[in-house]
């Protein structure tokens, strides 16, 4: 009797043991995006924003971004990309997800969120980089106009190319505004690492 008790209390030790471990391991991974300006790794949150980071690194997995350029930048404010290649051209995508910016993740410097049309449920494969402080963009009620822009990472490495990017000249290109004169390309994108939550702290 007493052995067995010894044996249940080892096998519940164990157990917490891996719970533990289990809540602190959580899964933040990485995303390289090769740029004609240079490389921004991007660490997503998969956690606060499940559904938008499976979309994107589904994107990302299947080489959808390389060949796609940053098609819209707005000096103090963001550089948009993702969608649209060199000749202007939409790429298709698959159907559009659903918002998380109820996550209340803050369009902050360095972080990247969906873009999408007015509709708020209407983010496919186009993604912007906050340049500045973009509390404005953040969620506040469910209504078309304050549901936001869901945050789902943000920059680890390469933010002097985001603001690279951001520094140079636009112009107009049939329809749309602030676009580069010059064509910033996207030649790859992909998973570098898929970091533990407690890898990322230290």
């Amino acid at each position: 009797m007493y052995r067995r008790i010894m044996c249940l209390s080892v096998i519940l030790i164990a157990g917490i043991f891996v719970v533990s471990n289990g809540q602190s391991a959580v899964i933040k991974p990485q995303v390289s995006i090769m740029t004609s300006k240079g490389e921004i790794v991007v660490e997503l949150d998969s956690t606060r924003a499940p559904g938008t980071v499976k979309n994107f690194l589904e994107y990302v997995n299947s080489g959808f971004y390389e060949g796609t350029i940053f098609h819209r930048v707005i000096k103090g404010f963001m550089i948009q990309g993702g969608g649209l290649t060199t000749d202007m051209n939409k790429k298709a995508t698959r159907e559009p997800i659903q918002n998380e910016a109820t996550n209340r993740l803050s369009n902050r410097r360095g972080t990247i969120a969906m873009a999408r049309t007015g509709e708020p449920h209407s983010a496919t494969a186009q993604f912007f980089i906050n340049t500045v402080n973009n509390d404005g963009l953040d969620y506040k009620n469910q209504s078309v106009a304050g549901w936001g822009y869901c945050v789902f990472g943000k920059v680890i490495k390469g933010m002097d190319v985001v603001d690279a990017i951001e520094d140079v000249q636009t112009s107009s290109s049939g329809m749309m505004r602030d676009v580069p004169v010059k064509p910033i390309l996207i030649t790859k994108a992909s998973v570098v690492k898929a970091a533990a939550a407690n890898e990322t702290k230290k």
